[in-house]
């Protein structure tokens, strides 16, 4: 067991685990830059004191996993005990957030991400493309599995998530998004690729328009690309990469787009700072 403290960079939409119910992954690095990913996370079964958000400096106990081969994975020994101990703001262009993250390797090459998920050498990191192309969203399964939901309902009643707690009696799953939202974008070496955006805010994002537009999903998904493509390509747009467990190792690529980070354009001497 160790006591790490983190920066959180990831949180991605909830996913459901037949083991471990609705769970939410998530990342962050140290501060001499290096990455850890914390799962499971049963973030919404956290009471409101225990959460966090994404650039909250939070503290907890972790223990290398043994589940899950990738290296930076590591289990909470209680989700209920990670305390946020402080927060990087947005003022003066991102100046905090830069300082952190200047200690973080900016990949801006595919190949190397590729090679090194397939030697089990890592499988987070921070990527910037040379040119996005699309952004893009295709229909997927509306409804969660059944089976996992059966088999989280079966362990809620008989008390093994969370036993000491009243949550079960108001908890609701996160709706299941119909979408898939994608980036289509090339690397420096002008390699094509396009991967999931997985990131909570995107999900969170169609949900709150879905509502807006009275359950309209053309107008929620327009709004949804307003921010992705038209606001987001304004900024000095990265992405933070993380490989899914199912396909670390083996798969072609492995990587989905766990996080987007879209700093404003800094003043050109920070700029280079950024990336010396």
């Amino acid at each position: 067991m160790a006591r790490e403290r983190i920066l959180i960079t990831v949180k991605t939409y909830p996913t459901l685990s037949r083991k471990h119910g609705e769970t939410v992954c998530t990342a962050g690095v140290r501060a001499d830059g290096s990455w850890i990913r914390l799962y499971p996370v049963p973030f919404r079964r956290l009471n409101e004191d225990e959460q966090y958000s994404k650039f909250d400096w939070v503290e907890l106990n972790v223990r290398k996993g043994t589940s899950d081969p990738r290296p930076e994975t590591h289990h909470p020994t209680d989700p209920k005990e990670i305390r946020a101990v402080g927060r990087i703001g947005t003022k003066y262009g991102w100046k905090d957030r830069r300082k952190v993250l200047k200690a973080v390797k900016v990949h801006q090459h595919l190949q190397p991400l590729l090679d090194g998920a397939k030697a089990n050498q890592l499988s987070l990191a921070l990527f910037k493309p040379a040119r996005v192309i699309d952004f893009l969203w295709e229909e997927c399964e509306r409804d969660w599995d059944t089976a996992k939901v059966a088999a989280m309902r079966d362990q809620a009643s008989q008390g093994e998530l969370f036993a000491d707690e009243q949550w079960r009696q108001t908890f609701k799953l996160m709706p299941k998004l119909p979408y898939n939202f994608s980036y289509k974008f090339e690397d420096a070496d002008g390699k094509k690729s396009e991967l999931q955006v997985l990131d909570w805010e995107v999900g969170q994002l169609f949900q709150n328009c879905l509502r807006d537009a009275k359950g309209d999903e053309a107008i929620a998904l327009a709004r949804v690309k307003q921010k992705y493509w038209d606001a987001l390509l304004k900024t000095d747009l990265h992405f933070f990469l993380g490989t899914m467990q199912q396909f670390h190792g083996f798969a072609p690529n492995p990587w989905v787009i766990v996080g987007v980070l879209p700093m404003p354009y800094p003043p050109p001497v920070a700029q280079l700072e950024f990336f010396e």
